[in-house]
């Protein structure tokens, strides 16, 4: 008796020919009766209906193991996986207004520093020590697991008891809150009005609704702290670097300088916030950190970095803010619709001159930028020039040598460049 195998030619009979048909079929497929056999077996009398029928079965088979697997990726592709957001910044560097450029979206679910709780936990640490706890914190986040909270904060809490909570419209719409709709526009005293009394398990249920995830962090000093996150399978991480004239920053720090006590101690020491200096040399520590975020974000070597940092200048969006809004949007996938596009300009072009700390109202945000050129005396210029020289070359912001220069107001400090996507 012949093998099988050659069952396409004439010495096999048509009943090993179809036995052999049935065991290359697949669990789950219709397999032949031995009735349906026989009476085949009778009926194909010559060799070319044999082939025919072998080839139809073959290329059954062929059409089958080729497309059904597509099919099923298909499905399993049909909810495209979360982009996320991170703003790296550090404090009054219009951060909180940038922020709100996402958290307005109705596309994003927006945190704005939740590793402020950190922090608060653990501040007798160096902000050094505290990054990997940090880090942590923003990967769940990111992976909307609220639970990494659970440490930082007591067991009765409510959705009020995260950290402005209130500035992120996701938890001021459906279903972190029903007295608003997810594409309206949210003032955060509005919202800390109304939405107040939902439960905290509202947070991550909302965060798992939405297809962008934002955070606002001034808690990284370090760029390759955040390279776990950039190679992690499970987040597609997008770094947007925003950095402000570190003249501007130390005039608003001042003004703000009570806030900040507690993070500037975390970030220096409490012993080197002390004493006419220790301003400085806050803003030393904040200056250098930029220039190593950059560095590494802009002109390291490693690919998972490629078109994954963007750095951004403040003042290029006060100047600008629907082409620089633009600009973000396009680097997270979202896009800019015109109701946005009315928001950024109406409250970047707005009377206010921002004078409430952490307000992010209606403002002329073009003259609030330059506010330190008219008000910060040139002895405090000259100092925070001197502690954060390499980070203002390499930024593009010019020096000042006098006090002349400072009030020229047509001269402008800005170099044009760093402005590519």
């Amino acid at each position: 008796m012949h093998s099988c195998s050659c069952c396409c030619l004439e010495e096999c009979v048509p009943q090993q020919c179809m036995s052999v048909r049935a065991t290359l079929l697949e669990p789950g497929l219709v397999v032949l009766q031995e009735d349906l056999l026989r009476s085949l077996a009778t009926m194909m009398k010559s060799r070319r209906v044999q082939v025919l029928l072998i080839l139809a079965v073959l290329s059954f088979l062929l059409i089958h193991f080729q497309f059904l697997p597509c099919s099923n990726n298909a499905s399993m592709e049909e909810k495209p996986s979360p982009v996320h957001i991170l703003i790296l910044s550090s404090w009054r560097s219009g951060s909180s207004f940038t922020g709100q450029i996402f958290s307005q979206h109705p596309s994003v679910f927006y945190l704005m520093e939740p590793a402020w709780h950190v922090w608060v936990k653990m501040y007798q640490n160096s902000a050094k020590v505290l990054h990997m706890a940090v880090r942590d914190l923003v990967r769940s986040v990111f992976l909307c697991d609220m639970s990494v909270f659970d440490a930082y904060m007591s067991s009765q809490k409510k959705k009020s008891d995260l950290f402005q909570w209130e500035t992120s419209r996701a938890l001021c719409s459906p279903p972190a809150c029903n007295s608003f709709s997810r594409s309206d526009i949210i003032t955060a005293g509005n919202c800390r009005t109304i939405c107040g009394k939902y439960p905290f398990s509202k947070v991550e249920e909302a965060c798992k609704t939405y297809s962008h995830i934002a955070i606002k962090e001034v808690r990284f000093f370090d760029l390759k702290v955040l390279y776990p996150l950039l190679t992690d399978p499970s987040l597609n991480l997008k770094i947007i670097h925003l950095v402000r004239d570190p003249r501007a920053v130390f005039r608003s720090r001042e003004n703000t300088m009570a806030e900040l006590k507690r993070d500037s101690n975390i970030v220096v020491g409490s012993q080197k916030t002390k004493g006419e200096m220790g301003p400085y040399n806050t803003m030393q520590v904040i200056c250098k950190s930029h220039v190593e975020i950059y560095k590494a974000g802009r002109q390291a070597i490693p690919s998972f970095l490629k078109d994954r940092y963007l750095l951004v200048r403040y003042e290029d969006i006060v100047r600008d803010p629907l082409a620089r809004a633009a600009q973000m949007y396009r680097f997270a996938e979202l896009h800019f619709t015109p109701e946005l596009q009315k928001w950024v300009h109406n409250i970047t072009h707005g009377k206010g001159q921002g004078a409430q700390a952490f307000d992010i109202g209606s403002r002329d945000a073009l003259r609030v930028s330059q506010a330190w050129r008219e008000t910060l005396p040139f002895k405090k210029i000259e100092k925070v020039q001197n502690v954060c020289k390499d980070a203002m070359d390499l930024l593009g912001y010019q020096l000042v040598q006098s006090e002349e220069e400072q009030k020229n107001m047509s001269l402008d400090l800005l170099f044009g460049q760093n402005s590519e996507e």
